[in-house]
């Protein structure tokens, strides 16, 4: 196998899982009312999915210079991945959100 092929699809399945599992985190906090922490990981997805962004950029500037991506299993199971990550983001802010509004209202 020629792992150079391959090694952006795999850095980019590192970057996104790391990606979800820190908004997991966040709502996991954020169930305790730890919004400090639920922040911090937030923080934390978001810099793992910048990193990841700019690796898919930096692929759609090689695909616009006429240089072919090869797309391959590994590279469709590394967008899969890049899409979870993106909707567990997204929710996790919610969570986080809606877990503010519920200490607000058990606070009254």
């Amino acid at each position: 196998m020629d792992e150079t092929k391959y090694q952006v699809a795999f850095e980019l399945i590192m970057k996104a899982g790391n990606a979800k599992s820190s908004s997991l985190m966040a709502i996991d906090m954020a169930k305790v009312f730890d919004f400090e922490g639920a922040n911090k990981h937030l923080e934390e997805a978001e810099n793992e999915m910048r990193e990841a962004h700019a690796m898919q950029i930096g692929m759609i500037q090689q695909e616009a210079q006429g240089n072919p991506v090869d797309v391959n299993i590994i590279l469709v199971h590394a967008q899969d991945h890049m899409t979870m990550a993106v909707m567990a983001k997204d929710i996790a802010e919610r969570f986080v959100e809606l877990y503010e509004t519920i200490q607000e209202l058990k606070q009254k």
